[in-house]
């Protein structure tokens, strides 16, 4: 660490301890060769996660873009928004653990549609709808059909 008085990089640390919620370490250094006193920290770097859209651009993933689309999806159904952010987080989990800098907006879709499919077929079948962009009733009811023929054999 640089001594932000004579910029010696020599140091001592006299005192460590949490700071921030024990998200960072708070520590105090003496530098070496003038002997001043001054405090660090150090905080883990988060990741970026970055989502490639379908026109190929890059943004920075919103946790609350998933939540307002599932919002949407489940619109005058039995789904809170309770229930909402534990989607949002749970695929933003995943996405995290998955140890990707970027991710797909089709892969996000997917993971968001999995669970949408277990919580409410409506909301399911209103975003998959707009997700896969269905260009005629005939694909929609395809869709429909999948889904019946997957619940009967339950």
């Amino acid at each position: 660490m640089r001594c932000p008085y004579c910029s010696h990089t020599e140091d001592k640390v006299i005192d460590s301890r949490p700071a921030e919620d024990n998200s960072a370490v708070r520590r105090r250094r003496e530098c070496l060769k003038c002997g001043s006193r001054f405090t660090t920290y150090e905080k883990i770097e988060d990741t970026q996660l970055m989502v490639i859209k379908k026109d190929g651009s890059r943004q920075l993933f919103e946790r609350a873009k998933i939540t307002n689309c599932i919002m949407k999806a489940c619109a005058k159904r039995p789904v809170s928004l309770a229930q909402a952010e534990e989607i949002a987080a749970s695929v933003e989990q995943q996405l995290l653990n998955s140890m990707k800098r970027e991710v797909s907006s089709k892969e996000i879709g997917e993971l968001i549609m999995t669970r949408l499919k277990d919580l409410d077929e409506v909301a399911y079948v209103r975003f998959a709808s707009v997700y896969k962009q269905f260009k005629d009733v005939d694909s929609f009811m395809d869709e429909l059909k999948t889904m019946i023929e997957k619940k009967e054999k339950r």
